[in-house]
């Protein structure tokens, strides 16, 4: 029997229309949220679309996604992001 792993992402996203705005974000399905990003369904990022996926990390474990997410949300995280990707 062959299991379907889930893995659950963090992305960093890079706006095409103004290259200094970033966003981080999390979630279970990269394309769709994306495409949502994209298509002005979340408000954050409605207003620098289109957006493109700079850097994205695959966790199994879905603590260690929100952990990490919410350290690169952190001024420490932000400056490491800046730094690394």
């Amino acid at each position: 029997m062959v299991m379907e792993e889930t893995f659950h992402y963090v992305y960093i996203l890079t706006s095409l229309a103004c290259a200094e705005r970033h966003y981080v974000g999390l979630t279970k399905n990269l394309e769709a949220r994306l495409a949502a990003h994209n298509s002005g369904q979340v408000p954050h990022t409605s207003k620098y679309r289109p957006w493109q996926i700079e850097t994205a990390i695959a966790f199994r474990s879905r603590e260690k996604a929100v952990a990490f997410e919410r350290y690169l949300k952190s001024h420490s995280g932000r400056a490491f992001s800046r730094k690394h990707f």
